[in-house]
């Protein structure tokens, strides 16, 4: 990778960070918050889907403010956003406080989705802009890996509030980021006013335009299917498993380490096979794996090492899916790639928030309640694999 693209990356790569450790850090800590603040663990999990729920909403503020006035700015004010969310949480007296300051968070969070897609497509597009996305996804997949080992360390010597003070002082380091290293990426000649009107016309745009739609719900489904994992995770594996906290965080490590390998080869995958057949391929093995799963399950044979090496493997197909429906999703539309991000990742984020909704009256912290949710997630996003709506080339006849 050229040096650009590469500085590029680790930029976008580290300020995206933010994110998945606001979701990931924390997890060790939710028995303990339950317990702190006097709280039923159904209630706790509210702090994950106040956190999607704003987080997917926020996202189309920041796409039309990233297309008027440039990429650069609605980078900092999300992250100042996301600070003073992390403060407040960390004094949070009570559990409605911390689901309002985890809702303030992915307010600011949102930004740090949005506009890294639209700074891609404004330098590269096609297998360029893969790569791109690939290699700014490794970066990211790095912080699920590591966070809930960090987040278990934190929590054991400064509690669950020390957690969200590291979260605050890794955005002001973000902040310092943004002004020394972050250079602008949309000429001032190519953006575009918001006003009612280009919103509604854009959004009816997008709406209309199922190759757009289809791609950006397999994408929805793919990060269903890890939202279902994050919320239900720490219950089943400290539970159902009897994991300490901290063997927590290495099953959940070992979870990523999937998703990492595949992030670092989906631009080659996608050149080699093509970028729509390499989605088809992908969302096939991983529903595959999870019927597989779901089976053994429901017959009561799971063990901590088949659940392991199956989510590893499942994964590591999500890896190669969602990098690359990203891009696609953002080919035809570059005039307003700020807006088809924005609403893109709202879609994505309410789809995930959904799931954990629906799931949510059936968990019993065990694993099939999580298994199920996400085996329909993964069938939902290999039904639109099927669809006409998208250039996905028809399967191989046997």
């Amino acid at each position: 990778m050229e040096q650009g693209k590469l500085k590029l990356a680790l930029v976008l790569g580290l300020l995206t960070c933010l994110g998945p450790l606001a979701i990931d850090m924390y997890l060790p800590a939710l028995p303990t918050i339950a317990q702190d603040l006097n709280t039923e663990i159904g209630t706790v999990q509210l702090t994950l889907t106040a956190y999607f729920l704003g987080f997917g909403l926020a996202q189309l503020i920041y796409g039309p403010i990233a297309d008027q006035f440039g990429r650069k700015l609605p980078l900092f004010i999300g992250v100042a956003i996301f600070a003073a969310g992390s403060v407040l949480a960390a004094f949070a007296p009570s559990i409605e406080i911390l689901i309002a300051a985890r809702l303030l968070q992915a307010l600011g969070g949102a930004a740090l989705m949005v506009v890294p897609r639209a700074v891609v497509r404004d330098r590269y597009t096609g297998t360029d802009g893969a790569q791109l996305m690939g290699f700014m996804m490794m970066i990211v997949s790095v912080s699920p890996m590591l966070a809930p080992l960090a987040g278990s360390g934190v929590l054991r010597f400064a509690g669950w509030q020390g957690i969200f003070g590291t979260l605050a002082a890794l955005a002001g380091l973000g902040l310092l980021m943004i002004l020394s290293l972050f250079q602008e990426t949309l000429p001032i000649d190519k953006r575009v006013a918001f006003n009612r009107n280009s919103f509604v016309s854009g959004c009816k745009t997008l709406l209309a335009d199922p190759e757009y739609l289809s791609l950006t719900f397999i994408g929805g489904f793919a990060m269903s299917s890890f939202f279902v994992f994050i919320a239900s995770a720490s219950f089943v594996y400290t539970g159902e498993f009897g994991l300490t906290p901290t063997g927590f965080g290495l099953a959940f490590a070992l979870n990523g380490i999937g998703f990492f390998i595949a992030t670092m080869i989906s631009g080659k995958a996608g050149a080699t096979l093509g970028m729509h057949r390499l989605v088809r391929l992908a969302v096939a093995g991983f529903v595959s794996l999870m019927l597989f799963l779901g089976a053994c399950t429901l017959a009561g044979v799971t063990t901590l090492y088949l659940l392991a090496g199956v989510l590893f493997l499942g994964f590591f197909c999500l890896g190669l899916v969602v990098p690359t429906v990203m891009v696609l999703s953002l080919e035809n539309h570059g005039a307003i790639a700020g807006l088809a991000s924005s609403l893109g990742g709202t879609l994505q984020m309410l789809t995930g928030a959904l799931m954990i909704a629906l799931g949510s009256p059936f968990f019993d912290g065990s694993s099939l309640p999580m298994v199920t949710a996400m085996t329909i997630s993964g069938v939902l996003g290999f039904a639109l694999t099927q669809t006409k709506s998208i250039r996905l080339p028809n399967p191989v006849k046997t």
